[in-house]
């Protein structure tokens, strides 16, 4: 058995204010030079919304759920939270940790798929936050295939195929759109490395491959008969870098055009939590673009605090606790179980034994 002395939920972060806006945004964009006026053109986003963005207080809802979950288990683990891009921040929470003696944390990350943003910026997040301190991270699998984070979207997508067909649409002419964020088509590419044999070497990589298994999955238990396709939203960075396509509200137009769609159902599976690029990019944008080609839709909700997320979370976590065998980790894809990531200790990725680790996972 391994031991922790706590939980580290680690999120993205989100401004919580218009004051917090066009720091929040410099954070997010550091490096790239990016001029405010330019991230003003996103700032509205967050501003027709008060400036507050929704996802810190979703991860206080999940905090506060996962200390449920955990208390009615008799798990005693304490759970701190933590951001990349917003208070509070990794290097103050580690500190914060560390003072009250907890020094082997277990980090749960809000991104259920394999990709740098979701898994590589995670890392170098936590070696920069331990850095100079005695305390050690490790990270549970990306759990794109789940149960705990599957189900929802297998009830959401039930739910929104009965409502339309209650409306007298046919299943057939449903048109199911599993949505994510897309990223450059070399950063998804890239995302195969060292898995090769389970996702092959082609376009798209692991991140692809990851996000048409849980695709499948749920359509087959959701709603067999209709049609669906994996779709993009929130494509940001230069025009001239390819990135993965279609845009969802290209889909939809293309759809509409096609005469064989009445509806369509928005699957936000990318995403844990509705957060703003759902609330704006979907809720708004993808809904307005439905209605304009004369579509009926259907959002599905996103995990949230769904009791099967958060009992799968500290599944998860029990996991790693208890050492469990890879032929005894829930997975509902041929892709899975995903493997477990290296310790970060000191600001470096270690193996269990303390020696530094050249090929980090």
């Amino acid at each position: 058995m391994a031991h922790y002395d706590a939980i580290l939920l680690s999120s993205f972060g989100g401004p919580e204010g218009q004051d917090d806006v066009i720091p929040f945004l410099r954070n997010v964009t550091a490096g790239r030079g990016i001029p405010d006026e330019r991230l003003e053109e996103v700032a509205h986003h967050y501003r027709h919304f008060g400036g507050v963005s929704p996802i810190n207080e979703q991860n206080r809802q999940l905090k506060a759920a996962l200390e449920a979950e955990l208390a009615a288990r008799g798990i005693d683990l304490p759970v701190y939270w933590g951001n990349r891009n917003w208070a509070p921040y990794f290097g103050d929470v580690v500190r914060e940790a560390e003072a009250a003696g907890h020094t082997t944390l277990l980090g749960l990350v809000t991104s259920a798929y394999t990709s740098y943003s979701g898994v590589g910026q995670y890392r170098e997040d936590y070696e920069k936050a331990t850095a100079g301190t005695g305390v050690a991270i490790d990270r549970v699998r990306e759990y794109f295939d789940h149960p705990g984070f599957v189900q929802p979207f297998i009830e959401g997508v039930t739910d929104a195929a009965a409502s339309l067909a209650a409306e007298g649409v046919a299943p057939g002419r449903t048109h199911i759109m599993y949505v994510t964020h897309s990223i450059p088509i070399t950063a998804a590419t890239a995302s195969a490395e060292g898995f090769e044999e389970r996702v092959g070497t082609g376009e798209g990589g692991a991140y692809v491959a990851q996000h048409l298994a849980v695709a499948s999955v749920i359509n087959e238990a959701a709603a067999p008969e209709s049609p669906w396709s994996l779709v993009y939203q929130s494509r940001s960075g230069d025009p001239r870098t390819p990135w993965l396509e279609p845009d969802i509200n290209d889909a939809i137009a293309e759809l509409a055009t096609g005469g064989l769609t009445d509806a369509v159902v928005i699957v936000p599976f990318g995403f844990v939590s509705d957060h703003m690029e759902v609330m704006w990019d979907l809720d708004n944008e993808a809904v307005e673009t439905a209605g304009e080609h004369g579509l009926k839709v259907r959002r599905v909700p996103t995990p949230g605090v769904h009791p099967a997320y958060v009992s799968g979370l500290v599944d998860l976590v029990l996991e790693r606790v208890n050492d469990v065998p890879d032929a005894e980790r829930p997975h509902l894809t041929g892709l899975g179980p995903w493997p477990d990531h290296r310790r970060i200790a000191g600001g470096a990725v270690v193996d269990t034994a303390g020696a530094a680790e050249a090929t980090p996972r």
